[in-house]
């Protein structure tokens, strides 16, 4: 058993205490990480906020990390001591139906278990002040060591600088991944991306990455335009500064629509404005941003009907265990950015302030 530091969060609402916790050994088919570098995403916390319905407390929070392999459970051959990785919060075991099929990356193996908070053989491996505390989304990266699931690592690149790379372990994946392999943005086209946050800006590097010619951000907060610029948008504007719904405005800059439009907010209001956002006869609208609980979509048919397209994407649609190591060789050899999303860089006993940062949009 290691005895380790972490920020658990025993309750909803409530700051994250740093505490001494208890790493018991990986069992059979598990792997544990000396965790380097760990980002902070909204996802950690809506579950904090205690509106997350699969939320368990106490829990230690965290899926956007890298670390070392300290050590391995039996029967684990993918990775050893001493390997460097990124844990994934989905995972890829390569034999369920999901694995199988090539049209998604949502492998379902490990699904019932980790959204209960628990290691495949359902317990924990974690303890503090003698209580049982919860795994979340199958990584709780906020901790100096962590157990996770052979299927939920990827092994990386062992020149990668983990304090940038620990980032693809979710928002510049799935904002990169969401252009080029949910939407299939197209070269020459023209694309919409409203909420200019961390994954909004690996939207934008995805769609030039992928040559569109139009990159239109959308955001309320107008600090945000000079980064979302950096990163490929060619223009930025507001919705607070039009009389009419953003989605007319985008019609009428872009003659009659957008051929691609995505949603990095978590807004149902927001996703109908860039579902109607999206040209008749073409437009495809994604859907990245993670709505409360409980919330529901509207539009009418007719938008459907004629010929537009509303899709949703998760990780940004790329298998994990396979496409995790390229996407980290893509940034070694400049292909992608990583370093330009970091904002700040604070020691583990600050987590809290680095949550603050993110809520303020800084």
């Amino acid at each position: 058993v290691i005895k380790c530091k972490a920020a658990v969060a025993w309750e909803a609402g409530k700051p994250l205490s740093l505490e001494e916790v208890e790493v018991a050994p990986p069992k059979a088919h598990e792997v544990r990480i000396k965790i380097v570098a760990t980002a902070v995403c909204h996802t950690d916390a809506y579950t904090l906020s205690g509106a997350d319905p699969e939320g368990c407390f106490p829990v230690i929070l965290g899926h956007e990390g890298a670390g070392i392999v300290e050590s391995v459970g039996e029967g684990v051959t993918k990775v050893k001591p001493g390997d460097t990785v990124i844990p994934l919060y989905i995972p890829q075991c390569g034999e369920c139906k999901f694995c199988k099929n090539p049209k998604t990356n949502l492998c379902q193996k490990i699904r019932i278990t980790q959204g209960k908070g628990l290691m495949p053989d359902g317990t924990s491996r974690f303890t503090c002040k003698g209580k049982q505390i919860y795994h979340f989304m199958g990584t709780s990266t906020f901790s100096e060591y962590t157990v996770v699931a052979d299927i939920s690592v990827a092994k990386i690149d062992a020149a990668a600088p983990l304090d940038k790379v620990c980032l693809l372990g979710c928002g510049i994946s799935t904002g990169y991944g969401a252009a080029v392999n949910t939407a299939k943005v197209e070269p020459g086209s023209t694309c919409a991306v409203f909420g200019l946050g961390g994954v909004g800006l690996a939207v934008i590097m995805g769609c030039k990455v992928a040559g569109a010619s139009r990159i239109i951000g959308i955001d309320l907060n107008k600090d945000k335009y000079a980064k979302a610029k950096e990163f490929g948008a060619t223009e930025c504007i507001s919705p607070q500064d039009f009389k009419k719904p953003i989605q007319e405005v985008l019609a009428e800059m872009t003659d009659g629509g957008v051929d691609y439009s995505f949603e990095c907010i978590g807004n149902v209001g927001v996703m109908r404005a860039a579902l109607e956002a999206c040209h008749k006869g073409w437009g495809v609208s994604v859907i990245v941003g993670v709505a409360a609980a409980g919330q529901e979509i509207s539009t009418r048919p007719f938008q459907l009907v004629t010929g537009r397209t509303w899709k949703g994407t998760a990780f940004g649609g790329w298998k994990s265990v396979d496409s995790v190591p390229k996407l980290v060789t893509d940034y070694m050899s400049k292909k992608i950015k990583v370093d330009e999303f970091v904002t700040h860089t604070l020691p583990f006993d600050k987590i809290n302030e680095a949550f603050e940062l993110m809520h303020t949009g800084k």
